[in-house]
This record gives structure tokens, sequence and C-alpha cells, in this order.
């Protein structure tokens, strides 16, 4: 039958759709809650249970199959092309939020499992049963191989999280007005009244890929109590800028980076420490992270450094000085000094890959390691990795979350700089959007904390006292007296795990 083919056509969609549902509200999950693997496992999990609890109800549909895979197809566009316009409002404004998501994969699950069983009835008089099961089975997974590549490669970054859901269920919705001509004959009613459906559906869906930032938008209105002046997808995260009584503030993924009320103070004790600890006027300086560009703005305030090298995975970011002036005034223009070289890449693959000379000064300001993408940039590899781009005297500053709400994960860093050769020097200080907040000063060698500051460098918030305050920790931030921290390794990331404990209290 010539329909035949096209049915199996049909296959290869649904399956394509169904993973892009299941990748989206994967990659929306581990956006919000983080934990970027727990949080795929369980929306893979859940998908592929649904599938088979809609496997099973498909054997009590006995009559006007091709009927129900009709209306099937149009739920799944309704249900799947909604996702996450729906999911992103209900992060905003609902607490159980969860349950929402785990719902509406669920119902996904349900239905695609629905689908692929009616298709093969539908099909069992035209083809052997060998046949109908490797051709169908064979274009379900070739369907989903498909989604993988064209999600993370394609869609998201062309079009972003809500649009692509938006995309794939008007192709849902197509396929069920397509689904109409070459089933009518099963049907055995008239059509005219789910064609219509199907094309309000397309035209409603529409309306929404054209207002999805209005969408968007009004969600994450929700989330911030300041106006949003920015906001962008990249591949990699969600960034937003907002502008309230207190200056303006950069989220990644929904996580406060800084505010430029007081990142002063952060950045002033990023930087000058290890500039300080290096012993001579530093001149390569290397930057992991810091795409914002704060941190090279106190780094060219020493007029011996002469040239910066700065990698950051998000081209997003590094351009985040364009694309808001007010951060690009905040940051001095740093990117537009000639001494200043930006690489958009993956630090760890670059440290790996890279031929460099070796580096006086090394700053890292990573995100906090809320997941394992996050966390191998923290381990014992990327330490003996970033060595190799070290002189013997170099001196390496890394961020290390809050000792005080955090306190195992910071010591926990602090142990794996240790366990990778560094001889460290932990130290804090408070910034009031952040609150007590911490560092690791390390070199290859051993090394006092420095005590003086530079001289003729504009300084905002240190001073000697405050510089030498900060190497000093209170009782409740100090190592756990007789508590064994882990060390974390590329193949065992206990921090990931201390970090997601420490901080879910506070949620």
């Amino acid at each position: 039958m010539k329909r035949t083919p096209l049915l199996f056509l049909n296959v290869f969609i649904i399956a394509t759709c169904g993973l892009i549902y299941e990748l989206l509200a994967g990659t929306l999950s581990s956006y919000v809650l983080g934990d970027s693997v727990t949080q795929f496992s369980l929306i893979i999990g859940i998908y592929l249970f649904a599938m088979g609890v809609g496997s099973y109800l498909s054997k009590f549909i006995e009559k006007s199959v091709a009927l129900k895979f009709i209306e099937i197809e149009l739920g799944v566009a309704v249900l799947g092309g909604f996702s996450a316009p729906l999911l992103f409002f209900a992060f905003a404004n609902l607490s159980y939020f969860a349950v929402v998501l785990y719902g509406v994969v669920f119902g996904i699950g349900v239905l695609v499992g629905l689908e692929i069983p009616l298709l093969m009835r539908i099909l069992k008089d035209e083809l052997d049963f060998k046949d109908l099961i490797s051709r169908v089975l064979a274009f379900d997974y070739i369907g989903a191989l498909a989604a993988s590549l064209l999600f993370p490669i394609f869609f998201v970054p062309r079009l972003g999280l809500t649009r692509t859901s938006l995309v794939f269920g008007m192709l849902n919705a197509a396929v069920a007005i397509w689904g109409t001509w070459l089933l009518e004959p099963l049907i055995k009613r008239s059509v005219v009244y789910l064609r219509v459906c199907g094309f309000a559906l397309i035209v409603l869906l529409l309306v929404a890929f054209i207002k999805a930032d209005l969408l968007t938008s009004l969600a994450e209105d929700s989330l911030f109590t300041d106006n949003i002046i920015y906001a962008k997808s990249s591949p990699y995260q969600r960034i937003i800028v907002t502008k309230g009584k207190t200056g303006y503030a950069l989220f990644l993924n929904g996580n406060l980076q800084f505010n430029s009320f007081d990142e002063y103070r952060y950045h002033e004790a990023l930087v000058h420490p290890p500039m300080m600890a290096y012993g001579a006027p530093p001149k390569r300086i290397l930057v992991l992270g810091g795409g914002d560009g704060l941190a090279v703005r106190e780094i060219l305030k020493y007029p011996s450094v002469e040239s910066v090298t700065l990698i950051d995975l998000d081209p997003e970011m590094t351009r985040i000085s364009k694309s808001v002036p007010a951060i690009g005034e905040l940051n001095r223009h740093s990117f537009d000094d000639p001494r200043v070289s930006v690489t958009n890449m993956d630090a760890f693959v670059w440290l790996d890959q890279t031929d460099a000379a070796p580096f006086d000064v090394a700053i890292v300001d990573f995100p906090d390691p809320n997941n394992f993408a996050l966390g191998k940039l923290y381990t014992t590899r990327f330490y003996n990795l970033l060595k190799k781009k070290l002189k013997p005297d170099s001196a390496v500053v890394i961020q290390t979350t809050s000792p005080l709400m955090a306190r195992k994960s910071f010591w926990c860093i602090i142990k794996t700089i240790e366990a990778a050769g560094f001889t460290v020097r932990p130290y804090q200080t408070t910034v009031p959007s952040f609150g007590i907040w911490g560092y690791a000063l390390a070199k290859l060698q051993p090394f006092d904390a420095p005590t003086k500051l530079p001289e003729n460098v504009e300084l905002r918030f240190l001073n000697e006292k405050t510089l030498a305050a900060m190497f000093e920790f209170s009782g409740d931030t100090s190592l756990p007296a007789g508590e064994e921290i882990e060390i974390n390794r590329l193949d065992n990331q206990a921090l990931v795990r201390y970090y997601e404990a420490e901080w879910r209290r506070f949620e």
C-alpha cells in the first residue's frame, strides 16, 4: 500500500519528537534544579517507564484505532509543544515544580508509548510480522538518534528551549493532519473536525513561537525582584542581567554571579592576593572563567602586565559587556585592551590540548560546582593539567564557594588542590550579596600568605588589615575537627555531592 512508507516516516517523526521533549525537560530541569546527571537520569527513567505504561494501555483500545492515533498525536502536540513554556511558568510560580515537571514527562511518555503500538496495528495487515517489528524499531531508533544529534547542535543554540518545544508541537500537529489523509479510509467518519483542530493548534503554537521571548520574560519576571534588562539563552546556560536599586546583577541559570553594588569586594579579594604572592611583577596572566571581565579589570591595574589570556566556554558571556553597556563600563572595557586575548573553549580541554608558555599567575573563577560538568573543573585531574601551564614560582587562586554555607565543599576543594601537589593558603572575605565567601591561594612550593598590598594600585576594599584578616578562619568555617573529607576526582566527584547536600538546605 502506498501509505506504508509514509506511516514509517510517522514512526521516525514520533520518535524524534518524543525524545526532543524528553531532552527539553531534562535540560530545563538541570538548569533550574541543578545536578544535570541526576535530573537527566530521572527524566529518562520516568519517560521510558511512561512509554511502557502507554504501550500496555494501548491494548485496551479495540475500536477506531486510526482515529485514536490521530487524537493522541494531537494530544502530544498540545502537551509536548507547550511543555517548555508550561515548565518555565511552573518553576516561576509554583512551589511544587518537580511534581509538574515529572507529570509532564510522564504524560508525554504515555502518549508516545500509545502511538507506536497503534501504528503497528494499523500496519499489521500490510507486512509480515518480522518485517513490521524490524522496520518500526529501526525507524524508532533512527528518530532517537536524529533528536539526540540535532537537539544540542542545532535546535537549542538556534531556537532556545521554548521555541524548540513549540516547533516540535507544530510538527506533531502537522503529522496528525497528514494522518487524516493517510488513514481516512480507516477512520470511517468525517475528519473535518480533526483537521480543523490540527490547523487551529498549529496557529496557536505559531503565535506562541512568535511571542516566545515574551512568554519567557513573563515567567522570569516572577523569578527576579529587579527588572530584567537582558536575557539570552546560549547552548550552555541562561544569562539574565537585572537592574535594581542596588545596581546591576548577573545571573546564570538563575544563580547570582555578581551585583555591581559589591562585586569589587569579591574581585579584589580574588585577584590581588595571587598577584602579590607571585613575588615579582607579574607579566603573563591566565584567567579561566571570568567571562564578565571584572577579574581582568583588576589585573590590568598592574602596569607590569604584558598579556592576559582568558578562557571561557561561552561566547555569549564574553560578549556580555558589548551586549549590556553597563557591564562594559563596570569592567572598564577590559576586553578592548590589546593585552587581553579571549578564547571560547572548555578550560579542561584547553589545558589538555593547548601548548602555551607558562604563566606567572592563574586566576580560576568558575561558577560553583553544582553539577558534574562544573565539578570536573575542581578535580585533581584539572589541577594537574593546570600545573603544566605554570612556572615553579607561579601563584594560583581559585574561588571555592562559601566556607560557612558549604563548609565541606570548601574544604573538599582545598584538600583536592593539595592532593594535586600544591601548597594552599585558604582565605575568605565577606561579600554582602553572597555572605562569607572562600578562596584558595596556591603555589607549587611552600610560601607565606602575602601581607603587603601593591603600591599605586587603586583599591576600594582591601587594605593590609583586611588582607591579614582574610587568612584567619572562625570556628564555624574551619576544617571540621576529626571529619574525613574526600578528594574530588574525575571518576568520583565527591564535591558535587557535598555541594548539593549543603546548599539544598537553603532552598
